[in-house]
């Protein structure tokens, strides 16, 4: 496959992601927000053909949904996923699902529910804690975050708990925090894991023109160099082809404000 010599921070992004579910098998993939979206049709259509996908409702599809207006576009159903067999893959531990947390702390726990004030009468009411804390304990889960900074990868903790992590004082005596499942974290600057000594935060990989100090300064926890830490991968021109399919309106360009060196804006 050709690399290629210019591209989008998004697409960056999207071809990453694509490598979450690489190695996953036969699980129903789930990408909360465009480009998570767009990661999981990437992968389904290159480098993990077992995920399962639906169409957004209740059918199994073999080519993922474009994004926007499909206009003449007819989904090729292949297979019917009700609530109840979602909930079967989910209890199962057969889901990967990559979300999109307003914060993240240091144990890996994330938030999607408030923020500021206290919990009864918070500054900045969201979503409240919907589906992750039974998600977050059933299955595998990696994270994007399009904005990289000290306010969403947080000093301390979380301000309201929504996805269970590696704080142990969170869990139950006899629980065991390490059994959690999570993937990988992507962001505007970098990839990075708490697959590090003791869970630690440890980077995998820096996008084109971020250095280390960039990320750390951004970051409101210490931050590891993993070994073998390296340049996140370009897109190849295959994969641009593809994401353009997937994405013919070009929601992509919409997503992200930075745009780090060496790679092109939309």
């Amino acid at each position: 496959m050709t690399t290629a010599k210019e591209f989008t921070l998004a697409e960056l992004i999207i071809a990453t992601g694509a490598q979450t579910w690489a190695a996953d098998g036969e699980v129903l993939a789930t990408g909360i927000g465009p480009l998570p979206r767009l990661a999981a049709g990437l992968a389904k259509l290159t480098c993990a053909p077992g995920i399962m996908m639906t169409d957004g409702e209740a059918y199994l599809v073999e080519d993922p949904i474009p994004l926007g207006p499909r206009g003449d576009y007819k989904p090729k159903l292949s297979g019917w996923m009700p609530y109840s067999r979602v909930f079967d893959s989910v209890w199962s531990g057969r889901r990967h699902a990559m979300v999109t947390p307003v914060q993240v702390d240091r144990y890996g726990q994330g938030n999607i529910s408030a923020l500021g004030g206290d919990f009864k009468k918070p500054k900045v009411a969201m979503l409240g804690v919907r589906g992750f804390p039974g998600n977050s304990i059933c299955h595998k889960n990696s994270m994007f975050l399009p904005n990289h900074s000290k306010r969403t990868f947080v000093e301390g903790e979380v301000d309201v708990v929504a996805s269970v992590g590696y704080n142990a004082k969170n869990w139950p005596e006899g629980a065991k925090p390490a059994d959690v499942k999570l993937g990988v974290v992507i962001t505007d600057l970098c990839v990075f894991d708490f697959n590090g000594p003791d869970h630690a935060a440890q980077v995998l990989s820096l996008h084109p023109g971020v250095t280390f100090e960039q990320v750390q300064e951004a970051t409101g926890f210490p931050l590891l160099r993993a070994e073998g830490m390296t340049t996140t991968a370009a897109p190849t021109e295959e994969q641009l082809a593809i994401i353009a399919r997937l994405d013919p309106h070009n929601v992509r360009a919409t997503v992200l404000k930075g745009n780090p060196a060496g790679v092109r804006a939309a």
